[in-house]
């Protein structure tokens, strides 16, 4: 029996073999805590260890300056997409966390998430496992690519996709000196 490709924000997640994952997460409060190369760099680091540790492709990626698109794709056919999303976020939260009480105290009070449980905890992304897309098709995994590299021109920071150095789009215009490589596995 085949499950829908949409996925949506309930954070339901589906591990089929061979499907990519369109993800997009956010940062706190949708604070743009990624709008320093510095942050930026820590995500690039957590991506490739996560790649590295769990083997998936990379397929496309933007970095905006308060939130993320990537399209990746498990190499194994048994993969849990939670823990690689874990591996990616986990670290560039910890790197942020000592940054912000070294050199910017006074950011921890905008980083402080209050539960309604009364518990306090340092947050750099935003609760929840963010959005989760599973995609199989060509024609899907195209227009996904496009609309992810597109977000930098859609918001006017670039007038072209591939003038975004933290995105994708340079590199599939053949550029090679990018902060993230990609895997040419696409379909």
């Amino acid at each position: 029996m085949s499950r829908p490709i949409q996925k949506y924000k309930t954070c339901k997640r589906w591990n089929e073999p061979g499907h990519a994952h369109e993800l997009t997460f956010s940062c706190f409060h949708r604070l743009p805590l990624l709008s320093r190369d510095r942050s930026r760099e820590w995500f690039v680091k957590a991506v490739n260890r996560a790649r590295a540790n769990y083997r998936f492709d990379i397929w496309a990626y933007v970095i905006m300056p308060e939130h993320v698109h990537m399209l990746i794709c498990p190499r194994d056919s048994d993969y849990d997409i939670s823990p690689i999303l874990g591996s990616i976020k986990w670290p560039v939260s910890i790197k942020a966390k000592r940054y912000v009480r070294r050199y910017a105290p006074h950011w921890l009070p905008r980083l402080t998430d209050k539960q309604p449980n009364g518990r306090s905890s340092f947050r750099f992304w935003q609760r929840g496992g963010g959005y989760d897309r599973n995609a199989r098709a060509d024609r899907t995994l195209g227009a996904m690519i496009d609309y992810i590299h597109a977000n930098p021109v859609r918001r006017g920071l670039v007038e072209r996709p591939e003038q975004w150095r933290w995105s994708s789009a340079a590199w599939y215009d053949g550029e090679r000196d990018v902060p993230l490589l990609m895997d040419d596995t696409i379909m």
